[in-house]
C-alpha cells in the first residue's frame, strides 16, 4: 500500500509550523534571558526591550497554536509577531547608537585595562577611534541582520498566507 502524497498546500502548512514553531520558542527563550542578564545588570531599558521580545515571541507561538487548531489568523499572527520583533531591535539599536558618549567609555576603563594600554604605549585618546568603529558596527551589524532576518521571516510568512489558508480550509491531512 502506497502513502498518499501530500498536497503542496500541506507541505506549506507544515513547514510555516515547523519554523514558527522553532523561531517562536527560540525568541521566547532567548529574550527572556536577555531580560533576566539586563535585570541582573541593572539596565532597565534592556530588560523592558527583553520583555517586549519576549512578548514577540510569545505572539509567534500562539499563531502558531491558531493554525494548529485550523485558524487562518495564525497567519496574521506570525507576521505581525515578526514586525513587532523587527521595531523592537530597531528601537533598543537607536537607542543604544544614541547613547554612545566617549567620556563615559573613557571612565569605565579600568585600573588593569590602563595598565595594560601603557604597557603597549597605547594612549586613552588612542583607542576612542576603535571604540568608536566598534560601538556603531556592532549595533549597526545587529540593526542589519535583523532587518534582514525578521523582515525575510515576515516577508516569508507573507506570501504563504494564501497557501496555508487553503489548506487550513481544505480536508484534514491524515499525516
Amino acid at each position: 500500500m502506497t502513502t498518499p502524497v501530500p498536497a503542496p498546500q500541506g507541505k506549506t502548512l507544515k513547514r510555516v509550523l515547523t519554523v514558527s514553531r522553532l523561531n517562536g520558542w527560540s525568541v521566547v527563550v532567548i529574550a527572556a534571558l536577555g531580560a533576566l542578564l539586563s535585570l541582573a545588570l541593572g539596565d532597565l531599558l534592556g530588560m523592558f526591550i527583553g520583555l517586549l521580545a519576549v512578548g514577540s515571541g510569545w505572539m509567534e507561538v500562539r499563531g502558531h497554536g491558531k493554525l494548529v487548531r485550523r485558524d487562518p489568523d495564525g497567519m496574521r499572527l506570525l507576521v505581525r509577531s515578526q514586525l513587532f520583533l523587527l521595531a523592537v531591535v530597531l528601537v533598543y539599536c537607536a537607542s543604544r547608537l544614541g547613547s554612545y558618549d566617549q567620556e563615559t567609555m573613557l571612565a569605565n576603563l579600568t585600573p588593569d585595562m590602563e595598565a595594560l594600554l601603557q604597557e603597549a604605549g597605547i594612549a586613552k585618546a588612542d583607542i576612542i577611534p576603535l571604540v568608536r568603529m566598534a560601538f556603531f558596527g556592532l549595533y549597526g551589524s545587529v540593526a542589519l541582520t535583523c532587518v534582514i532576518y525578521q523582515g525575510g521571516l515576515a516577508l516569508y510568512y507573507r506570501s504563504r498566507v494564501k497557501i496555508v489558508s487553503e489548506a487550513l480550509n481544505g480536508p484534514p491531512s491524515t499525516e
